[in-house]
């Protein structure tokens, strides 16, 4: 048998290996084409601009879910005094009297408290004393300026919608109500009214709600400005529209057909 020079035998080896290194990088060029793009983040939703005209909508019976009691509109039916207990009118006649704003009757958030009538015995006085103070006096218009940047903060359709013309009537600037209604920020903001007092109160309630904590910056110039006992009211006050603010989501407190939804929700 006559025997292959060594050169060719190595050639002809190295054809068929040569041949399949070619067929590999071909596939991995080709997987780098094919290859599916990496997942997008999801965009986040968008923020109403000011700078847009924003309409304020009208509730509708459409608009109410099919669990809501009409006569509460929320998810339980308003109490009636006579159901209670001896305990239960005492707490009740805390809250309806002729003295108190709810005259009238049980509605809204408050009415939903009486299905626990020791926590409404407590908490209505203390939320007497954070809106309005010991002698009945305090400044409603920062009141109202604290009361909607906490329900801006929260996202509180029900309690921005409440209490915008309670702030207006109270004096707050229509400039400052459009800068909480679109959540713009009070650093450096040119805006009529806003002055020291008004740009802590809104830095602190939105601390409060958005932080870990309110920042020493912060804390040191609420207690100059108002002192321990007005930043502890201060704290306070947005603690009692938290509570708010959990009790019309627990029992789904509605705004009533006819009246106006003041913020630019989803």
């Amino acid at each position: 048998m006559q025997r292959q020079p060594k050169e060719e035998v190595d050639v002809k080896l190295s054809l068929p290996l040569l041949a399949v290194c070619i067929l590999s990088l071909a596939a991995c060029d080709a997987a780098v084409v094919v290859e599916a793009p990496g997942p997008t983040a999801t965009p986040e939703p968008a923020t109403p601009n000011p700078t847009e005209p924003f309409t304020p909508r009208e509730v509708t019976t459409a608009d109410i879910p099919p669990d809501i009691q009409e006569d509460s509109w929320a998810r339980l039916p308003t109490i009636t005094r006579e159901s209670l207990d001896a305990d239960g009118q005492r707490a009740f006649d805390v809250i309806v009297n002729p003295d108190s704003r709810y005259d009238n009757g049980l509605r809204g958030p408050i009415g939903m408290w009486m299905y626990s009538p020791g926590m409404a015995e407590h908490l209505f006085p203390a939320s007497t004393y954070l809106r309005y103070g010991a002698d009945g006096n305090r400044d409603q218009r920062l009141t109202e300026l604290a009361i909607l940047t906490a329900a801006r903060a929260l996202d509180s359709q029900y309690e921005w919608s409440a209490h915008e013309g309670l702030g207006r009537n109270a004096g707050l600037e229509e400039e400052i109500i459009e800068l909480l209604r679109f959540g713009e920020s009070v650093d450096g903001a040119a805006v009529p009214g806003l002055g020291d007092k008004e740009r802590t109160i809104v830095q602190m309630v939105r601390e409060l709600i958005h932080e870990p904590k309110v920042s020493a910056e912060t804390f040191e110039t609420g207690r100059r400005l108002f002192g321990e006992t007005g930043l502890m009211d201060l704290a306070g006050l947005v603690g009692h529209y938290t509570i708010v603010n959990y009790t019309l989501k627990t029992f789904d407190v509605q705004r009533t057909p006819g009246s106006r939804l003041l913020l630019p929700l989803p």
